[in-house]
């Protein structure tokens, strides 16, 4: 027996496009994280200065966070 394709009703294309969103943030976290920290490590050991590099990426990642966790669901439509 065959599949027959269906169009999507409007609630399966909202909770598609909730899941897509929230993903695509996910992702956008991590590629920013993984910036900033590189970008820590090598302020830390080629720079020689370890300490103001601890401070940026603490700092950084409490901007991260709390940018991200602010701007969460409320910005999308659902």
């Amino acid at each position: 027996m065959s599949d027959i394709p269906r169009q999507p009703t409007a609630d399966e294309w909202s909770e598609h496009r909730h899941s897509f969103f929230t993903f695509e943030r996910l992702v956008l976290f991590a590629v920013l994280h993984i910036t900033l920290t590189l970008s820590s490590v090598a302020l830390a050991f080629i720079g020689h200065i370890p300490l103001l590099a601890l401070i940026l990426w603490l700092g950084g990642t409490v901007t991260l966070l709390s940018a991200f966790a602010l701007t969460g669901d409320s910005s999308q439509s659902h």
